[in-house]
């Protein structure tokens, strides 16, 4: 899996850092967590203000599109992202532990 990245902007509105990317593989779609993982590491960021929003696929394709966004903070994050986006962000281990 390789990650190239389109554009990389900061925006001091919201407190976050916005990084729209491409990714090109082989075989199956990398999962959120695969992508997350490997734009933490390529930015230096911190895994968990580092939200990915969408990552799009078109039929066919061995590629798909991406967009990242980086917080300050999580306060900031948890009061701009909904519920949904911050689940399918969670690693496993953290899901099974606050639904015990």
């Amino acid at each position: 899996m390789e990650i190239k990245i389109v554009s990389d902007k900061m925006n001091p509105l919201l407190h976050r850092r916005e990084v729209r990317f491409i990714v090109e593989y082989e075989g199956a779609t990398p999962s959120i967590m695969d992508v997350k993982s490997k734009i933490v590491a390529m930015l230096n960021a911190d895994k968990n203000l580092t939200v990915v929003d969408t990552l799009n696929q078109e039929y066919g394709k061995m590629e798909c599109t991406g967009y990242v966004k980086i917080y300050d903070s999580e306060k900031t994050m948890n009061l701009i992202e909904k519920k949904s986006v911050l689940e399918k962000n969670k690693e496993k281990e953290e899901v099974v532990e606050e639904g015990e």
